[in-house]
């Protein structure tokens, strides 16, 4: 039988953030009922008023998560970005086929803005969210 190992809470776990990735989170579930509410409508035109407010509502929460981070001075900002880099990269990808297939269904307009709008929130949440994740727990 093992002794339990106590382990002391090391600097990175114990130190208070910004609740960034729970603001960040919730403009993705922002986003993805904007993306539903748009893709259930079309090939019809949908109504654009309440995308545009999930849309702007979901904008607001990760400005606000990034302004709280940037006030943050002790951070493992080379973890951050390293990490960011490469998931903003796929979810780039992941946003651009998703927009191939609303141009390829004929979405156009009004809409189509609306629903690339939302598409780039949803390339930069979980990034953001991933980023902020791994750099927390990275000792500055």
């Amino acid at each position: 039988m093992t002794a339990p190992v106590e382990s002391q809470p090391t600097e990175s776990l114990s130190r208070r953030l910004p609740p960034v990735a729970e603001l960040t989170v919730a403009s993705l579930v922002l986003v993805v009922v904007g993306g539903i509410f748009m893709a259930s409508y079309f090939p019809r035109r949908p109504p654009l008023a309440v995308p545009i407010s999930l849309f702007i509502a979901s904008g607001i929460l990760v400005v606000v998560g990034m302004v709280m981070l940037s006030q943050v001075h002790d951070f493992a900002w080379q973890t951050f970005t390293l990490v960011g880099r490469w998931a903003l990269l796929a979810y780039v990808l992941q946003a651009g086929m998703i927009e191939y297939a609303f141009v390829r269904n004929h979405a156009s307009g009004a809409p189509l803005v609306v629903v690339t709008l939302l598409l780039l929130l949803f390339a930069v949440d979980p990034p953001l969210i991933i980023s902020f994740t791994v750099a927390r727990y990275q000792s500055t």
